[in-house]
This record gives C-alpha cells, sequence and structure tokens, in this order.
C-alpha cells in the first residue's frame, strides 16, 4: 500500500474535482467543496502544504479511500 504524501492546497482542490466535488466555495473562515450533501473544508488557503494527518482526516470526512486518492 502507498503511503499518503503532504499536498498542497490546489492539488487537494483538483483531486477533489475529479472525485466528483464542485468548489471550492467561499465559506466564513475557509473554503469548502460539496458533493451532494457532504461538505468538505479546504484547510490552509494560504499556501504551505497539508500533512499527511490533516488530509487523512479529510479523506475520512469524505468517504474517499486512501486506494481512490491514490489513483486520482
Amino acid at each position: 500500500m502507498s503511503k499518503l504524501l503532504p499536498v498542497s492546497s490546489r492539488e487537494l482542490i483538483r483531486r477533489l474535482r475529479k472525485l466528483g466535488f464542485e468548489g471550492p466555495y467561499p465559506g466564513t473562515k475557509h473554503p469548502y467543496m460539496a458533493r451532494g450533501d457532504l461538505i468538505v473544508t479546504i484547510p490552509n488557503p494560504h499556501g504551505g502544504k497539508i500533512g499527511v494527518k490533516l488530509l487523512a482526516i479529510i479523506l475520512r470526512e469524505a468517504g474517499i479511500k486512501r486506494e481512490e486518492w491514490l489513483s486520482v
């Protein structure tokens, strides 16, 4: 099984779009993306990398399996 690696916000948004999410839309503190009734907050809008732990939390909340994420 391949490991998750840190990603930029731009890369997170690109991959979420490929997985069927729309957006990002402006939120009160952070932008968010939506797929049906599911909403995922996009952290770190001002640059830098999103760490592996936070990425794992985002994927779990989005209902995306590790293999599905790595195949996109």
